[in-house]
């Protein structure tokens, strides 16, 4: 069993042979694209890439889930959770799992993804080898134990690639095999791509508002591909609040939906850092403020 007072991700551990041969396959069959272009393909790939990397990523795994910077009932949990399947990065206690390990070990040797390892490392270097996302059960109670108290979180952690291939049949199914090229492998690979990037660009290049113990820099670029998810500094100064883009001119995607969501009374409690008053409370307590 995996020592979770020890954690350390291993770069000498023996290779995860499905994960490259996985991850090969699907960039080999996202050449395809070259040669299937249509502006449906592209419409149907930009809808589902907005489903998954947004509202499942974005908001689901990432911002609720990780980092609980607001509420919702638990169908909405499991919907948001469902959607971040579609981006086939793993299932969401795993991603959560290491996603709150980096932001304990930031920049460190116990970081699963840190740039002072390499650039290759901290973009995709980190999957291929030793424990990866692949978390133990030790590991997943140590730092998702609410989570884990989910049974159906718990089983689509498991068996997180399953809404992949359903989607994949249907998607074949109504439009062929080029729109399941597009919607299915370019979708995803330029979603793994664009995440990636928060985990190495976003720690190498930008611009620093706040002095965090790490290296994490707000950078436009990753944010404009991401949703709002590269204003990284910001995030890491404040990880719970649901807001990263502080100011204007850094926009917030995620964020933005949240307000919406928020306003439909389908979440509450969203917490959100005021730079202005440099606080961070949720939309109760900033009214009575």
């Amino acid at each position: 069993m995996q020592n979770v007072v020890d954690f350390a991700p291993s770069r000498a551990e023996k290779l995860n042979w499905s994960t490259i041969i996985g991850v090969s396959l699907f960039h080999i069959a996202a050449l395809g694209a070259f040669f299937t272009f249509s502006w449906e393909n592209l419409a149907v790939t930009l809808v589902l890439w907005w489903i998954g990397a947004s509202w499942g990523i974005g908001i689901g795994y990432h911002r609720l889930l990780t980092h609980r910077g607001f509420t919702t009932s638990k169908w909405m949990t499991r919907f948001l959770a469902t959607c971040g399947t579609l981006a086939l990065q793993s299932g969401p206690i795993s991603w959560v799992t290491t996603h709150r390990l980096h932001h304990a070990f930031t920049d460190t040797d116990r970081d699963p993804h840190s740039p002072r390892n390499g650039v290759w490392w901290s973009h995709m270097g980190w999957i291929f080898k030793g424990t990866a996302q692949l978390q133990s059960e030790a590991t997943m109670q140590r730092y998702s134990p609410d989570l884990m108290k989910d049974p159906y979180l718990r089983f689509i952690d498991k068996y997180y690639y399953v809404s992949t291939i359903i989607l994949a049949a249907v998607i074949f199914a109504v439009g062929g095999l080029p729109l399941a090229i597009w919607a299915i492998a370019v979708r995803i690979v330029f979603s793994w791509h664009f995440t990636w990037l928060v985990n190495s660009a976003t720690h190498l290049w930008g611009y620093r508002r706040f002095e965090t113990r790490d290296d994490s820099r707000n950078n436009v670029l990753v944010a404009a591909v991401t949703f709002g998810e590269g204003w990284h500094n910001n995030h890491h100064a404040y990880p719970r609040s649901a807001k990263h883009g502080l100011t204007w001119k850094e926009f917030d995607i995620n964020w933005y939906q949240l307000r919406i969501l928020e306003k439909l009374g389908l979440i509450k409690n969203v917490y959100a850092y005021d730079l202005a008053t440099e606080s961070e409370t949720p939309k109760e307590m900033r009214k009575a403020a």
